[in-house]
């Protein structure tokens, strides 16, 4: 799979861990890197900021085979999220949004974007008016809305957005699904509710699927472990999989992101 990773990057600073550790990040970033662990190739297109966390995390990506021919270094400051490490589960504080507050794709970044598989963004890259063009020009979208399948951006990318994400850690309620059916038929292939620890659920606008989760021996840190989930599920939708498979493909992944610090 040919994977373009739209919009938001972020240093998570874990300011409990070490005196404080910094980790290269973001949702569509995590969603490159772990694309290539999968054996596909991936773009991020985006900013950061020309201080040090704008190198740390070019250099980052650069180093997981990430192709970053579409970065841009902007004067300002790298995007930071602040991260909590509680038990293994993170916690996370202030956001700095950064030099990402003004970040636009050019007219060449988007024919580049169209030449890959398919293109994912996520609720803070600013990337949802994009994708009624990127859809156009016939390019697989996917959107991730985090735990807010309702905000204004999740909205605005909905209708164009082929294979919605969103987290649901109640568990498989009648409420998740109604919600499920709801955003479905507003125009996604798929809506998938990604359940922490209860798995995963997709609805196809025919059925329900209930997928497992892979059991962490270790659980070390949780940070990264949706986006590990939505790349082995597209990953598995790209190369024909069932949707049992990708759900399967997707919970392997996520396992394997729970073994270790930082999302990669």
């Amino acid at each position: 799979m040919k994977l373009a990773a739209i919009g938001s990057n972020c240093i998570d600073y874990y300011n409990n861990m070490d005196g404080g550790k910094a980790f290269a990040g973001g949702g569509p970033v995590n969603m490159a890197v772990y694309t290539i662990r999968l054996g596909g190739t991936a773009a991020y297109i985006g900013a950061v900021g020309n201080d040090a966390y704008g190198q740390q995390m070019q250099e980052a990506m650069e180093k997981k085979g990430v192709d970053v021919s579409h970065l841009y270094v902007k004067e300002g400051k790298t995007a930071v999220s602040q991260v909590r490490l509680i038990d293994g589960e993170r916690v996370f504080g202030a956001y700095e949004e950064g030099v990402l507050a003004d970040f636009a794709l050019s007219e060449e970044d988007m024919e580049f974007i169209s030449k890959q598989d398919m293109v994912v963004a996520d609720l803070w890259g600013r990337m949802e008016g994009y994708f009624e063009q990127l859809k156009g020009r016939g390019i697989v979208t996917a959107f991730d809305c985090a735990n807010r399948p309702d905000a204004v951006a999740a909205n605005v990318a909905i209708p164009y957005t082929d294979y919605l994400f969103f987290s649901a850690d109640e568990g498989d309620t009648p409420a998740v699904r109604a919600k499920m059916m709801g955003i479905q038929k507003k125009g996604p292939i798929m809506v998938i509710a990604m359940l922490g620890s209860q798995g995963s659920l997709c609805f196809d606008g025919k059925r329900f699927v209930k997928g497992g989760i892979k059991a962490c021996e270790n659980l070390v840190d949780s940070m990264g472990a949706g986006d590990s989930y939505i790349a082995g599920f597209l990953t598995g939708i790209q190369k024909g999989k069932s949707l049992e498979e990708a759900m399967a493909l997707g919970a392997e992944t996520a396992t394997e992101t729970l073994g270790y610090f930082g999302a990669w």
